[in-house]
C-alpha cells in the first residue's frame, strides 16, 4: 500500500472572470519510506496538491489516499499520519516554544511526550529558546518551530512545503540532517522546494508539475542520465549574441550553455568571440537537475497546443 496516493485529483475555482483550473488529472503514488520531491515553477499547483492531502481544500474530483485512508472520508485518521510544515509563518504569540508543542501534541490526543519535544527541540536548534515566548524568535526560529509542530506526533508520512524558503544556510544544513535520518529511521518523505540542490541530493524520486499537470515523473537518477546534454560554463560582460536567445541560462555574468559535444562547445565559443565578447572561467559540467527541469519545463511548453 503506498503511503500517498492521488488518482485522478483534479481542482477548479470559479473566480469573476471565470473558472480556473489548478489540477488536472494528478494521478502518481509515493510509496512507504520514499523521499519523494514535487518539483514546479510557480503557480504549477504545487501547494493546491498540498493543501488537498492536507484536508484543506476539497478537490474538486479525484482521491486521494494517505496509507489508505481517504483524506475526506476519513479525514481525522489520515491527519494522524501526516506532519505537514506549511510555507506561511503561522503561530500563536502567547505561548512558549514548549508550551506550543505539547499543545500541538493535544491536538493528537499525544501526553506525556516530553522526552520526544527535548530531542526535537535539542536536533532543530531550538533547545535555548524552548522557554522563550514564541513572538521573541526570529524567522529563522519560527521556522524551526513549525517542522518541531510537525513532527510532534511522530507521524510515518511528513510534508515539506517549502521549508527552507528563506533561511540560512545553518537552519538548512540542521534540518535535512535530521529529516534524511528520520527517512532512513522508515518515515516517508515529500518534499516540494525551489532549491533544486536540495531536490537533487535527497529525493529518491521526483514528480514535475506545470499548470496543474504532471510533466515528468521518474527516479531522480534517471532524469539526470536523460538529460540531453552537458553545459558550457562562463562568465561574461556585455549583451550575448542572437544565437543563444532562448537556450543560455544567464546570472549576472555568468553564462551556462547546453552543449552536446566538443564540436559544439566550440561553436559556442566560436560565435562568442565573432561577437567580440571575452571570456573567463569556462569549464564543461554534467547536467544537473536545474538543466533538467528547464528541459522538461520548456518541452511541456512547446507541446501546449495555440
Amino acid at each position: 500500500m503506498p503511503a500517498i496516493s492521488f488518482q485522478s485529483v483534479c481542482k477548479t475555482y470559479s473566480t469573476a472572470r471565470g473558472s480556473f483550473q489548478a489540477l488536472d488529472d494528478v494521478s502518481f503514488d509515493i510509496e512507504e519510506g520514499e523521499f519523494f520531491g514535487l518539483l514546479g515553477p510557480n503557480g504549477a499547483g504545487k501547494t493546491t496538491l498540498i493543501s488537498i492531502l492536507a484536508g484543506l481544500v476539497r478537490a474538486t474530483s479525484g482521491q486521494v489516499l494517505v496509507r489508505g485512508f481517504d483524506v475526506q472520508k476519513d479525514y481525522a485518521q489520515a491527519r494522524r499520519q501526516l506532519g505537514v510544515v506549511p510555507q506561511e509563518l503561522v503561530f500563536d504569540p502567547f505561548f512558549t516554544v514548549r508550551e506550543a508543542l505539547r499543545i500541538q501534541s493535544g491536538y493528537f490526543g499525544v501526553r506525556n511526550n516530553d522526552a520526544w519535544i527535548d530531542e526535537l527541540l535539542h536536533n532543530l536548534g531550538l533547545a535555548d529558546k524552548a522557554s522563550s515566548n514564541m513572538r521573541q524568535l526570529s524567522g529563522g526560529m519560527k521556522r524551526r518551530v513549525l517542522v518541531a509542530q510537525a513532527l510532534v506526533h511522530r507521524p510515518p508520512v511528513i510534508v515539506l512545503d517549502e521549508p527552507t524558503a528563506g533561511v540560512d544556510v545553518e537552519l538548512r544544513q540542521t534540518l535535512w540532517q535530521f529529516i534524511a535520518r528520520l527517512n532512513r529511521e522508515g518515515h516517508t518523505v515529500l518534499l516540494t522546494t525551489h532549491y533544486l540542490e536540495e531536490a537533487e541530493a535527497l529525493c529518491s524520486r521526483i514528480a514535475m508539475l506545470k499548470t496543474g499537470r504532471v510533466v515528468a515523473l521518474e527516479r531522480t537518477s534517471e532524469l539526470l542520465k536523460a538529460a540531453s546534454s552537458n553545459v558550457l560554463r562562463f562568465k561574461c560582460d556585455g549583451a550575448l549574441p542572437r544565437a543563444f536567445e532562448g537556450k543560455a541560462r544567464v546570472t549576472g555574468r555568468i553564462v551556462q550553455l547546453p552543449a552536446h559535444d566538443a564540436h559544439e562547445i566550440e561553436q559556442h565559443l566560436a560565435v562568442i568571440r565573432e561577437a567580440g565578447l571575452r571570456v573567463e572561467d569556462v569549464e564543461i559540467r554534467k547536467a544537473d537537475l536545474e538543466d533538467v527541469f528547464l528541459d522538461v519545463m520548456t518541452a511541456s511548453r512547446e507541446k501546449v497546443p495555440g
